[in-house]
């Protein structure tokens, strides 16, 4: 038994012991927790019960951001030790699936993913998983910001699937964690602006820190003037949106050049209008992100280099405190990027 953070049921959540793993296999490790961050989709389970498919019916564990120490490795474990600072790339595969050899294994549908149901995740004082998919730490990576590469590794994903082409100009639809992360991974894979858009002028001056962003309140109603000034009329290389409003599709079919991409991020919660018919008459490429793959480690890279990630961590809260913090990410603080909960002070 071990004490964790528990969604009973919509609306309930509650600290107590539950029956997880706790003796790793031979090609597992065990990792003392330090830092979980809390996730859109860690609250949108506590608010909603379900994201699509996926129905809580059952009490899981939340948490899926995390990093923390290896104390102790299966037998046949050769890549980490005791004593390892790590992070953890949520998602485990059967890799001899078709998907996994495809190198597509984000897609495989027996994969398993930390507290998405009916998985337990990772806000326990321990966990066991597969040493594969578990990543040292550089020694000027912080656990706060280790906890932080998960949530990049969607940003790194979007930039990826844009093919990115050194000077583009892009623009991100929504300031949000995800859509400032894709904001600096296509920076990092050679943008040479990015057009940030959102209704809330806290996010929007959190993401106008880093330079190479420049932000624009789409209530202003100057987003398309500011991509025309910008690209002398022309349009932006790439348009990415981590909002999932039905509204920013329009704006999006707009703002995107001829023969640029469309970079679909944000889940929508309700359809979407799409004028397919000028989106074929300008040739524009669409590709879509599910989570990520095989990028977790060019994402260590970075974040231990080239991008700091610190600006975005809001607050950090001790364990006993999880519930309150998710109370709070609740009400959706207009100046909170990302809460971490501390489970190893």
């Amino acid at each position: 038994m071990a004490r964790a953070l528990v969604l009973e049921r919509p609306h309930e959540l509650s600290l107590r012991d539950i029956d997880l793993p706790q003796e790793p296999g031979p090609d597992d490790v065990k990792i003392k927790m330090h830092t979980v961050g809390v996730c859109g989709s860690d609250v949108h389970y506590y608010t909603h019960g379900r994201i699509g498919p996926f129905v809580v019916n059952a009490p899981m564990v939340l948490g899926h951001e995390g990093s923390g120490t290896v104390v102790e490795v299966g037998k046949n474990v050769a890549t980490l030790k005791v004593g390892d600072r790590v992070c953890i790339e949520p998602g485990v595969p059967n890799l001899n699936s078709r998907l996994s050899k495809m190198g597509l294994y984000n897609l495989d549908p027996s994969l398993t993913f930390w507290a998405t149901p009916p998985d337990h995740g990772c806000l326990t004082p321990y966990v066991v998983f597969p040493a594969a998919f578990t990543y040292k730490l550089p020694d000027n990576v912080s656990f706060a910001e280790g906890a932080m590469i998960e949530p990049f590794a969607v940003g790194m994903q979007a930039a990826v699937k844009a093919r990115i082409t050194p000077g583009d100009v892009g623009v991100v639809m929504g300031a949000g964690p995800i859509g400032i992360m894709i904001a600096l991974a296509a920076l990092a894979g050679g943008c040479s602006q990015i057009i940030i858009a959102d209704l809330v002028d806290e996010k929007l001056k959190i993401a106008g820190q880093y330079d190479g962003i420049t932000p624009v309140n789409v209530k202003s109603g100057t987003l398309i003037d500011v991509v025309k000034g910008s690209t002398e009329g022309w349009g932006a290389d790439l348009v990415f949106d981590a909002s999932g409003s039905k509204h920013a599709y329009p704006v999006m079919m707009e703002a995107v050049r001829p023969g640029g991409a469309i970079v679909l991020v944000g889940n929508p919660t309700e359809p979407v209008p799409v004028d397919f018919a000028s989106l074929i008459a300008k040739e524009v490429r669409i590709e879509t992100v599910f989570r990520y793959a095989n990028v977790y480690d060019r994402a260590i890279k970075l974040i231990a280099g080239k991008i700091d990630l610190k600006p975005l961590i809001s607050g950090s809260f001790p364990f006993e405190e999880s519930i309150a913090v998710f109370d709070r990410a609740v009400e959706a603080r207009p100046t909170d990027v990302k809460l971490q909960i501390v489970l190893d002070s």
